[in-house]
């Protein structure tokens, strides 16, 4: 007679490719981790000052055009749409200064040219990313509106007016945060490795939840130094954008370890 050989239906050809796990593994960061990234970043913003200037330019030149309409027509129909159109501009800008420190990372050059080819390539995870940012101003505007309706406020009510900021700060410190977790790595990734938006918007929220003290310092460095900046008439975004856009090129490459996944060529 015959034998038969029985082969296992799960069983894996040795060819195989390894199985990638669902999030980026992340690695646990020191409370310095944040200032090492400002002087990393800092650092790539003097050795491509002409290439940093001219994006910076470029996002001062965008956030005063946005605000002159603002101030100009004075909807908030239309400053809503004029902030969503940005933060589809934003990400794009994002990953050309990415790519200046990715390039100084790898000893290259930084070219221009190879900015706008990289944001070229990652257009359609990029333009997720953006998507994803819009739907949640959107719902942070329609947050804002309900609480204006369901928490009227009668002139001197001090009592009432306390208790209306507190909800609103609370319910902004929500959107905020989710805001952050998902922005905080995801895109630098996306710029790096051939990797799909969702799973670098996951590890992103990974990483944020597994270092939580040291992502609560870094958020609030970004927020002071955003802050000085608006504060100097917009001029000073160009020094610090592609300053804090370096700084997390190196905060992704310090946090995340995507060895997994193919770096882009």
């Amino acid at each position: 007679g015959s034998v038969a050989l029985m082969t296992s239906p799960s069983a894996t050809p040795p060819d195989a490719p390894t199985p990638r796990p669902f999030v980026v593994p992340c690695r646990r960061l020191g409370m310095d981790a944040p200032w090492r990234w400002l002087r990393l970043g800092w650092r790539d913003l003097r050795r491509a000052p002409g290439l940093s200037l001219l994006f910076g330019a470029l996002i001062v030149a965008v956030s005063l055009l946005v605000s002159a309409l603002a101030w100009w027509l004075g909807r908030f129909a239309l400053l809503a749409t004029l902030l969503s159109g940005f933060v589809f501009v934003a990400p794009m800008l994002a990953v050309g200064l990415y790519c200046v420190s990715r390039g100084l990372e790898r000893g290259e050059t930084p070219r221009l040219r190879q900015s706008f080819s990289l944001a070229r390539r990652v257009a359609g995870q990029a333009g997720i990313y953006a998507l994803g940012q819009g739907v949640v101003i959107l719902l942070w505007s329609r947050a804002g509106m309900m609480l204006n309706a369901l928490w009227p406020i009668e002139q001197g009510d001090r009592l009432a007016l306390l208790e209306y900021l507190t909800l609103g700060s609370g319910v902004g410190a929500v959107f905020a945060t989710v805001t952050f977790a998902i922005s905080a790595f995801s895109l630098p990734m996306v710029a790096d490795r051939d990797v799909d938006m969702v799973t670098a918007c996951v590890s992103s929220v990974n990483a944020v939840l597994r270092n939580k003290p040291v992502m609560l310092l870094w958020a609030a460095l970004l927020v002071a130094i955003t802050v000085l900046a608006f504060a100097t008439a917009f001029l000073g975004l160009a020094v610090a954008m592609p300053w804090l856009a370096y700084a997390t090129w190196h905060a992704y490459r310090d946090t995340l370890n995507p060895e997994g996944w193919p770096a882009l060529d």
